[in-house]
């Protein structure tokens, strides 16, 4: 018999950005394509602005909800900022998948230059594998900012042992019934990316 190894995916984002609903979608299709599964939602300052995690971990038996350091398979980044602060996380053959977004944490505002820049770069130059795109402009066009977290799990269904008609099923129970059509093309455009 061959044994699935446990997949572990970082989630991370900042509060608002609808972190631990993608969590949440993640770890239901995960369960309802049969594997074992256990997750964890770190909120820390959760309000909308503070750093928000959550740690889903599926396989064939999963005996923890934590990633443990340095063995992410995959970072789900709604922020760029979260996907450096977490870089610690990812095992060196990690795949990320990071919104180009920049939201200044309160702490920071007073200072113009202290968002850190070129975080994409500085990944890169860490070879880690890194898929950036403009989440927030696709989910407008798909009818609302608030879906760029569906537009990245899109992006990141693809790396993931999951079918289609599960993340569509999971998606269409998760959300709120008058957004379910606008979710679905969130997803796809993310598929297609």
């Amino acid at each position: 018999m061959i044994f699935m190894k446990t997949i572990n995916v970082l989630i991370t984002g900042v509060g608002g950005q609808g972190t631990i609903l993608a969590g949440k979608i993640l770890a239901k299709c995960a369960l309802d394509s049969g594997f074992d599964v256990k997750s964890n939602e770190l909120h820390g300052m959760a309000q909308r602005g503070g750093s928000v995690t959550c740690h889903v971990r599926f396989g064939d038996k999963v005996f923890s909800p934590m990633i443990p350091t340095g063995e992410a398979d995959f970072m789900l980044a709604m922020e760029e900022l979260e996907a450096l602060r977490y870089l610690s996380h990812m095992k060196k053959t990690g795949y990320i998948v990071m919104n180009k977004r920049n939201i200044m944490p309160s702490s920071l505002e007073k200072k113009t230059d202290a968002y850190p820049k070129d975080i994409q770069k500085k990944i890169e130059n860490l070879d880690f594998k890194i898929k950036a795109l403009v989440a927030h402009k696709i989910a407008l066009e798909c009818g609302s900012i608030k879906i760029e977290n569906i537009v990245l799990l899109g992006v990141l269904s693809k790396q993931l042992p999951i079918k289609e008609n599960i993340w569509h099923a999971v998606i269409t129970t998760a959300v709120p019934p008058k957004t379910i059509d606008m979710n679905l093309a969130a997803f796809k455009c993310g598929q297609a990316i």
